[in-house]
């Protein structure tokens, strides 16, 4: 029977690269996995042309057990369903085993978030360069606006850059912005961005260059490219800079992780996440609750802080 496994996943590596194209790489992984199911099954005494459900179902177990993450075992569940689905098609087999065999649940990662103490060395750092006068002025108070704007309302980045100039003309601490499916949701200004909101218009009016006979931009952050505001992509960029001159670490800091931190903030310090999912603009609560271990950690600390049971474990201590 051996002989025969061994013949069969060689059948099917060749229609693989034969009528699928298969790539190298993609042969040499669907060989090593169906191998390594065929010694598990060996030890069963079963081989690969009478593996049963139940049979590889076990093998995913094992692996497992073993400490394979989900998307490792994910990948051999793949191979497996390819190699059986071949045989079937091929009429060596009656039925594919694999047909009801469920996908390894993955963990969802946490976002990444950046601590309110790197917040506030960002920022400084950004209020700094904003106040220093000379060459370039203009550009570093619109880099301070955008994180204040940024940090404060939790937009996604193309809102940000794409934001009308027209909500220079709003007034009062809420601002309305157009998001994903052009809905329209407000957000809280705080009041370090509403000044850095005005230092802004002020100094659009004396630094920034006047062009006779050209039309005022529509956008609170024009740009000369083709979308007529700042690009994401250049903001991002920027963002790293500024994070390098304020002593933090670039790869850890980005406009999405920035979002991320105004959301895991306002949890930290009693937000609803019903409130926190409006504010981000999201259109399930199911999205919002990746930060459900942000609420997890303040309702320990809070039962640890006041609870009268845990009050008195303390004093015992």
């Amino acid at each position: 029977m051996a002989g025969q496994d061994a013949a069969w996943i060689e059948s099917f590596l060749e229609m693989m690269s034969a009528e699928r194209g298969a790539a190298t790489n993609t042969l040499t992984s669907y060989d090593r996995d169906l191998n390594d199911l065929r010694d598990f099954l060996r030890a069963r005494e079963t081989p690969l042309s009478d593996a049963t459900t139940a049979d590889l179902s076990a093998y995913l177990g094992g692996l497992s057990t073993q400490g394979f993450a989900a998307a490792s075992q994910a990948r051999r569940l793949s191979s497996m369903r390819q190699f059986y689905k071949f045989l079937y098609s091929e009429g060596l087999r009656g039925d594919d085993p694999t047909g009801i065999l469920d996908a390894p649940k993955k963990g969802r990662t946490l976002p990444k978030t950046m601590s309110v103490a790197d917040v506030t060395t960002l920022l400084a750092q950004a209020t700094r360069e904003a106040e220093t006068e000379g060459p370039g002025q203009l550009s570093r108070i619109r880099m301070h606006l955008l994180l204040e704007l940024l940090y404060a309302t939790g937009m996604r980045v193309s809102e940000l850059v794409s934001l009308p100039v027209k909500v220079l003309r709003q007034e009062g601490r809420f601002l309305m912005i157009r998001g994903k499916g052009n809905k329209d949701r407000m957000v809280l200004l705080s009041r370090a961005a509403i000044d850095a909101m005005d230092k802004y218009e002020r100094a659009r009016k004396t630094l920034a260059p006047k062009e006779k006979g050209m039309p005022e931009s529509p956008w609170l952050f024009p740009s000369n490219g083709k979308e007529g505001h700042v690009p994401r992509q250049v903001f991002a960029r920027d963002l790293k800079d500024i994070a390098i001159r304020a002593g933090l670490t670039p790869s850890a800091i980005s406009p999405h992780v920035m979002r991320h931190a105004f959301a895991s903030h306002l949890l930290q310090n009693g937000a609803d996440l019903r409130a926190v999912q409006e504010l981000l603009g999201h259109s399930d609560i199911s999205t919002t609750q990746i930060y459900t271990h942000v609420l997890e950690e303040r309702l320990q600390e809070l039962v640890q802080t006041h609870h009268p049971l845990a009050k008195q474990a303390k004093n015992l201590e």
